[in-house]
């Protein structure tokens, strides 16, 4: 029994550990470079004009800054690609005749709260790509552009569980 007791305690310590570290994986540096996408509307079409948006800068900014060495470099190549970006929302918007409008801004931008892989982001001003389709008012998508720390990832709605062997371990014998 004792035995038992203090095994439960150390993968406890240990679990405790592994999550913390997780969590500060996760955290976004105070010079990243975040992108914001936010769609017209919440309507079927505007979240799909959004997505195929989405797809195409997050390859051409993954082609563009892969190389990055920092932040002053990524924004400098953000800042001399702002042409190519456009070209690209215009080229998408056009091939699926969406006649809403749109507007690029490179700089200090609002982000709302969101909480993210069990991380919460605090709302605020960052530097950042922001692409707003039409009256802007659907639900964004947004990852961090540099480090790229989402880029060419799954979408923002995606659900990951994730699961501890020695949780699982546990809740077996507990149960």
């Amino acid at each position: 029994m004792k035995r038992t007791v203090i095994l439960l305690l150390i993968i406890g310590v240990f679990y405790v550990f592994i999550s913390d570290a997780m969590a500060k994986k996760l955290t976004i540096p105070s010079d990243a470079i975040r992108i914001r996408i936010i769609p017209n509307s919440n309507s079927a079409f505007d979240q799909d004009i959004k997505l195929k948006v989405k797809d195409k800068i997050e390859i051409t900014m993954y082609d563009l800054l892969k190389d990055a060495k920092s932040s002053e470099e990524a924004e400098e190549i953000i800042k001399n690609n702002l042409e190519l970006v456009d070209k690209d929302v215009k080229s998408i918007l056009s091939e699926e005749n969406y006649d809403k409008g749109y507007k690029i801004n490179f700089g200090e931008n609002y982000f709302p709260e969101k909480e993210y892989k069990g991380v919460k982001y605090e709302s605020g001003y960052y530097e950042s790509l922001l692409i707003t389709l039409g009256k802007g008012e659907g639900d964004n998508w947004w990852c961090v552009l540099f480090p790229p720390l989402c880029l060419i990832e799954g979408e923002e709605n995606t659900e990951v569980e994730y699961k501890s062997i020695v949780m699982e371990i546990i809740e077996k014998y507990l149960s």
